[in-house]
């Protein structure tokens, strides 16, 4: 039964009233998350990329595909989820849609995803932003679906683009965007690479990062420069544990210079999240080492983004079949190969933390950044590791489903009649409710638990000198984001979509049509390039770094 109040419905999930928005700020009407298979959703033509129906339903063999057929360009048939069990397990972890941003660049967006930027109709703010400082590399990837070195031109937003990207992003109501993600090509080498960080610093953005290889970093100068500047985390690509994986990967051994590079960033007192970009049957066998090597290296690494590999370009039915790799595969693989984390208990999509910054914000008085993706865009865990390195899951001491759904109610009752004193205990004792303190790992108290949630949230608590007075408990968040590409693409995922792009056209492309579906980043980058140099007198090939 649906409840109609205040522009909001109430639905009954279980026995548990989810608040989900009718319409975004601009009045778009919004539609919930369909549950349950089978079901249809709208996707892309990978020819043409046509708009056409599609259906999500479990196959013989217990995985979700997708089947789909344009009028043009015939039947095509992918596998989005290989394990049906934990697809269903994550729809079940949604408390409602966000209402989109008050100020859209596209007010009167009609289709998605091609009225894109962000549009009337898109439900989520900025949780994460990138902003593409160059597509200039120092390798040449065989699977970046950046394609950086073989577009045949220079983009190199200049200082004063990047600042009015950046302002873009600080701009966007009713919640300014806080986390920046530079990103490429290979970030680092843009010629104002310290003078951005610093502008980023000046212009209020609290978490600083860019994605990079690391070869920079294995410079320490470079390294302790770039803190100082500014930067706070590093997302590292991280393959995998060996150099047959790199030269299969990127095209050339790696393992000493990311070992080099990791040295730099521990001493230069910054983080890391270890990125590997997984494809089947290339480095699908050392997502547990790669696990294990985060674990040993707490102090540094403080997060692991898996990615399985999205197909940006064409390929063929049969080796889609056999390079696929899901979510799910993620998540089965690490407990086959570690058996830290158990597949269907341990893990959560990304939209559960929803509950957590509602509640903030109500404590706060204020809108903070709310997570709310597609529950099959994500999933990810939290490992609290202890001084023997032993790694044990949030959800072996912590009621994680019954808190956050404690949460959410709390979250709606605190408003300024409820006044936020009383909010606030009662926020202790529900987590106190829920922490069970004897299956805890060896030294984290309730104290000490409470205490590692706020640095988790407030990076003067989580790191620098108070995580050097021992402050927090160390933690790794274990987390898989599978991108789109034109096989597997769904617009309710489009529509959701927490991680956006900044373009110097003044516009925010969420990360699913920027670099796939219509694929916003090479119109971008052709407006805004410039020819590329040819240094004394030489003819280079594309993307060659001495450019």
């Amino acid at each position: 039964m649906a409840i109609q109040t205040l522009g909001l419905t109430e639905r009954k999930q279980d026995d548990f009233v989810v608040i989900q928005p009718e319409t975004t700020y601009t009045g778009a009407p919004i539609t919930p998350v369909p549950k349950g298979l089978p079901k249809r959703t709208q996707s892309l033509c990978p020819e043409c990329s046509r708009i056409i129906d599609a259906v999500l339903s479990e196959d013989d063999q217990g995985r979700v595909v997708m089947e789909k057929t344009c009028p043009e360009h015939g039947n095509f048939w992918d596998v989005v989820y290989s394990d049906v069990k934990l697809y269903l397990k994550m729809e079940e972890w949604v408390f409602g849609d966000n209402r989109g941003v008050e100020n859209p660049a596209v007010p009167d967006a009609k289709t998605c995803p091609t009225d894109c930027g962000l549009c009337s109709m898109h439900t989520s703010h900025t949780g994460l932003a990138n902003i593409d400082l160059t597509n200039r590399c120092n390798l040449t990837c065989p699977i970046c679906f950046a394609n950086a070195n073989v577009a045949g031109y220079l983009y190199e937003p200049s200082l004063e683009q990047v600042r009015f990207m950046l302002q873009t992003l600080r701009e966007q109501r009713p919640v300014a965007c806080r986390i920046i993600q530079f990103s490429g090509g290979e970030p680092t080498l843009h010629p104002n690479w310290f003078e951005i960080l610093e502008m980023a610093k000046q212009m209020g953005f609290s978490h600083i990062q860019c994605a990079s290889n690391g070869i920079k970093f294995a410079d320490f100068e470079f390294t302790q420069r770039s803190a100082e500047a500014g930067l706070h985390t590093i997302y590292l690509q991280f393959d995998g544990v060996t150099d047959d994986v790199y030269l299969k990967s990127r095209g050339r051994p790696l393992m000493d210079i990311k070992l080099q590079a990791i040295e730099n960033i521990r001493k230069a007192g910054m983080k890391i999240c270890l990125v590997p970009t997984v494809v089947r049957g290339l480095n699908d066998h050392q997502v547990g080492d790669i696990l294990r090597f985060a674990i040993d290296n707490i102090d540094v690494i403080s997060a692991i983004s898996y990615q399985p590999v999205a197909f940006t370009g064409r390929i063929n039915r049969r080796d889609l079949e056999k390079k696929r790799y899901t979510m799910s595969d993620v998540a089965l693989d690490i407990h086959r190969q570690t058996g830290i984390c158990d597949a269907y208990y341990d893990w959560f999509p990304l939209a559960c933390v929803s509950p957590f910054s509602k509640l903030i914000s109500a404590l706060r008085g204020e809108l903070t950044t709310h997570l709310t993706p597609h529950p099959h865009c994500s999933l990810g865990t939290y490992l609290f590791v202890d001084q023997k390195k032993r790694a044990v899951p949030v959800t072996r001491f912590v009621d994680v489903g019954a808190m956050l759904r404690d949460m959410d109610l709390l979250a709606r009752k605190t408003t300024k009649a409820h006044a936020k004193i009383f909010s606030q205990i009662e926020a202790f004792n529900l987590l106190r409710k829920h922490f069970n303190e004897g299956r805890a790992p060896e030294g984290l108290t309730f104290k000490k638990f409470l205490e590692t949630l706020q640095g988790l949230v407030d990076k003067r608590y989580g790191r620098g000198e108070m995580e050097k007075k021992g402050f927090t408990f160390k933690t790794l968040m274990v987390a898989g984001m599978h991108f789109m590409d034109h096989y597997n693409y769904d617009i309710e995922r489009v529509k959701r979509c927490v991680i956006h792009y900044a373009a110097p056209n003044g516009r925010l492309y969420p990360f699913c049509t920027y670099n796939g579906g219509p694929t916003f980043r090479e119109q971008i980058e052709r407006e805004f390039s410039v020819p590329l140099p040819v240094p004394n007198g030489c003819r280079p090939a594309i993307g060659c770094c001495a450019c």
